[in-house]
């Protein structure tokens, strides 16, 4: 029997996400063939299947391997010292997938595949549960410190934060994203009570 080496077995998985999320924000999942992943990850088809069973399969790997990285940023940003701090962080990690040029392309391949997902709309309301109750605590400490007013209630604001970021990765691939953060960061600074 041949022994897996867990490193190279994890970057080959790493390097057949990463096409498949490429071909994915390109074409979509319905757009997108296995053959075109295995073309721009380098591999065979047998070596896909063998990670992944099937493209629904390999589809939803593109967004659950981001919910480690947003369960720590979650608990980085509820660990911070003041929450200015830990919105700053968990926001930034946020705003911050906006310049990925992918964005666009995964996020509206995201909204059609959770309409006809249940499995794949459960991954995505997971992550937005997590990051609403993130959100909300900082904003409830915010609204907590001397002299700060929040606009909205703490909760409404967490989903006003959540959907703004939501919608700019839906805005036009081709608008121009620098403009749309700064935009955003001013939003986001009214919501969270900050001096403008």
């Amino acid at each position: 029997m041949r022994t897996v080496n867990p490193e190279v077995h994890a970057r080959r998985r790493a390097a057949i996400v990463e096409a498949a999320a490429a071909e994915f924000a390109a074409h979509g999942v319905d757009g997108t063939s296995t053959a075109a992943i295995c073309r721009r990850a380098g591999i065979g088809s047998g070596t896909l299947f063998h990670y992944f069973a099937t493209k629904r399969e390999l589809f939803h790997a593109v967004f659950a391997d981001d919910l480690p990285r947003t369960a720590r940023r979650c608990a980085e940003a509820l660990a911070a010292s003041d929450p200015d701090t830990g919105l700053d962080l968990l926001t930034g990690h946020l705003i911050g997938e906006l310049t990925d040029p992918l964005a666009p392309g995964l996020a509206s391949a995201a909204a059609l595949q959770a309409n006809r997902d249940p499995e794949f709309a459960r991954l995505l309301t997971s992550l937005d549960s997590r990051l609403q109750e993130a959100l909300t605590t900082l904003l409830a400490r915010l609204a907590d410190l001397p002299g700060r007013a929040l606009p909205l209630p703490a909760p409404s604001a967490a989903r006003w934060i959540r959907n703004l970021i939501d919608a700019a990765h839906l805005a036009d691939e081709t608008a121009d994203r620098t403009a749309t953060v700064a935009e955003l960061r001013v939003i986001l600074g009214w919501l969270t009570g900050r001096k403008q």
